[in-house]
């Protein structure tokens, strides 16, 4: 299903989205089955979103400890 280029432009976006070896495996495991592939990215994407606002909290935080020393 994957010609060869695809298959490590597919592996490398992966790997640049933070999946694993394991992940990257089961993705290919599950060629043709597009929905199973779809949901595995969802989750992928949702488990970055979630560091995202964590990180962004602990910047908040920072924030609000400079206004508080500088006002």
């Amino acid at each position: 299903m994957f010609t060869e280029f695809s298959v490590q432009a597919i592996t490398q976006n992966l790997k640049d989205a933070g999946c694993d070896s394991e992940m990257i495996t089961e993705f290919f495991d599950k060629s043709g089955k597009k929905d199973e592939q779809l949901k595995m990215l969802a989750v992928q994407r949702t488990r970055l979103l979630d560091r995202v606002h964590k990180e962004e909290k602990r910047i908040n935080c920072l924030d609000y400890l400079v206004y508080q020393m500088t006002k």
